[in-house]
Formats: structure tokens, C-alpha cells, sequence
């Protein structure tokens, strides 16, 4: 208890810093575009019920359809075929939620490659650097895509938008402890990945490992390469494969990048 309170009272003081995570949902938000001969996500819709009217004199509230993975959303493993006897996104133990998060930063080489994908030698020379992963911890991977957020166009980039090597997916999912992939871009997988082998790599082995995903973040750049603690707060959909998310990352004062 005495650490809990503790945990309260720096956040009253500020010296631990609550930062969102969390890209704003809305009508603008960018949806991904898949193939024709796919099936769609819908964007975000929202329908008034009443604001203080005729429908409702004391009362705003609205109906609103979206896919479950619009926006800043969470996988789970049932989203793909290697995970469908896994846990949907109501099933996913609560204390899975939380945990630790590095950020392994690669904006330059994003901005320099759209098409930059995160190999194991990268992680691994992060690792030599800052030392090894927390257990279960969250990768975050930040490329700077979140600047592109207010632009559909920009955001989408035509299918060219950094990822993840399917080696450096593979090892991730199987070989390390980390829990799940956190990115800025609109999906776990690079833009290109539909033709890589196998094609979505990181949906393919992080799900099939009972692992999750967590896309279109922003604000990285405010948090540590490791020392922050994550929150993410998909709905429990009975059956879904996924859902929109408050993501939300606890840091110290003193450990915040400004």
C-alpha cells in the first residue's frame, strides 16, 4: 500500500508524468487501405443522438461505427490466423496491460527510408547500449510517423511505411521476452509487408505467440529509452480481434525527453 501511495502522491506532484499516448479519434483519423479483393475497415462515424434538443433536452451523446482497429487500436491474437485459438481481446489477462516499455528510436533513418525496416541488429546494438529487455516489457518503436498523423495522404504514404524485418519479427515473437510492438504508423507491419515471407510478419509471429500490437502512437519521443510504464486500455469485446485503446505511459520527471 505504502507503494501505491507513494505512486499517488508523485503524481500529484508531478514528478511522476502521465503522458497520452494516444492519437485523437475523429472523422480525419486514418484507416488502413487494403487490396480490392479485401474486405474494409470503416472509418469513424458518428451519428447524434441528441445535444440538448428535442431529442434530449439535458443530454449530448452520440451513436458511432468504426473498425475495431481504427485509430491508436490494440491486437490481439485472434486478429490473425497463427493466433485463432488464442485469446480474443476480452480474454487478455488485465495484469498483461500494464507493464514496462523500452523506445528504440529510428526516426532518422525513417525519415531518410520510408521503407526502413527494424532489424536484429539494431535491437541488439540498442540492447548493447541500454542493457536487456525488462521481462515482458513492450517495444516501443518510434520512426517519427506521427508528425504525418493530421495528413491521410502523408500518414499512408502510398504503402510505403516503415516496419519490421520478418528475421527481427520472428525473433521478437519466439526468442525474447518482449510482451508486444508498439508503433506510430497505421499497422504493426511495414507498408510493403504484404509481399514479404511470410507477408505481415509482425501480425504473423507476435499473434501466433500470444503477443500483442499497439499502432498508431504518438508522443514517443517523450519517453526514455527504458524506465517508463505502459497502460493499455482496449474495450473487452466478447470475440473481438482487437479495439480502439487509451494508451498511456507513466514516467519520471526527471527521465522525460522535452
Amino acid at each position: 500500500m505504502a507503494l501505491l501511495a507513494e505512486l499517488c502522491d508523485r503524481m500529484v506532484d508531478g514528478s511522476v508524468e502521465v503522458i497520452d499516448l494516444t492519437a485523437p479519434l475523429s472523422e480525419r483519423t486514418p484507416i488502413i487501405r487494403l487490396p480490392p479483393t479485401h474486405g474494409q475497415p470503416c472509418p469513424f462515424e458518428r451519428c447524434v443522438i441528441s445535444r440538448y434538443d428535442h431529442a434530449g433536452e439535458n443530454v449530448y451523446w452520440n451513436n458511432i461505427s468504426l473498425s475495431e482497429h481504427t485509430g491508436t487500436h490494440f491486437d490481439a491474437p485472434i486478429h490473425w490466423l497463427s493466433g485463432r485459438h488464442l485469446d480474443d481481446v476480452s480474454q487478455v489477462p488485465a495484469r498483461r496491460l500494464i507493464g514496462p516499455a523500452v523506445v528504440l528510436d529510428y526516426s532518422a533513418e525513417a525519415a531518410a527510408d520510408p521503407d526502413f525496416l527494424l532489424r536484429r541488429e539494431h535491437v541488439e546494438a540498442w540492447q548493447a547500449q541500454h542493457g536487456h529487455f525488462p521481462e515482458n516489457a513492450w517495444l516501443l518503436y518510434r520512426t517519427g510517423w506521427d508528425a504525418r498523423r493530421d495528413d491521410a495522404e502523408q500518414f499512408l504514404n502510398g504503402g510505403h511505411t516503415p516496419g519490421v524485418a520478418p528475421e527481427c519479427a520472428r525473433w521478437l515473437a519466439q526468442e525474447t521476452s518482449v510482451i508486444g510492438l508498439g508503433v506510430e504508423t497505421v499497422g504493426t507491419d511495414a507498408g510493403q509487408a504484404m509481399n514479404f515471407d511470410p507477408a505481415f510478419p509482425c501480425h504473423c509471429y507476435m499473434q501466433g505467440a500470444n503477443k500483442y500490437g499497439l499502432t498508431q502512437l504518438q508522443n514517443l519521443h517523450r519517453l526514455p529509452p527504458r524506465g517508463a510504464v505502459l497502460f493499455a486500455g482496449p474495450l473487452p469485446i466478447v470475440g473481438g480481434s482487437g479495439s480502439p485503446t487509451r494508451v498511456l505511459a507513466l514516467v519520471e520527471r526527471s527521465e522525460v525527453s522535452r
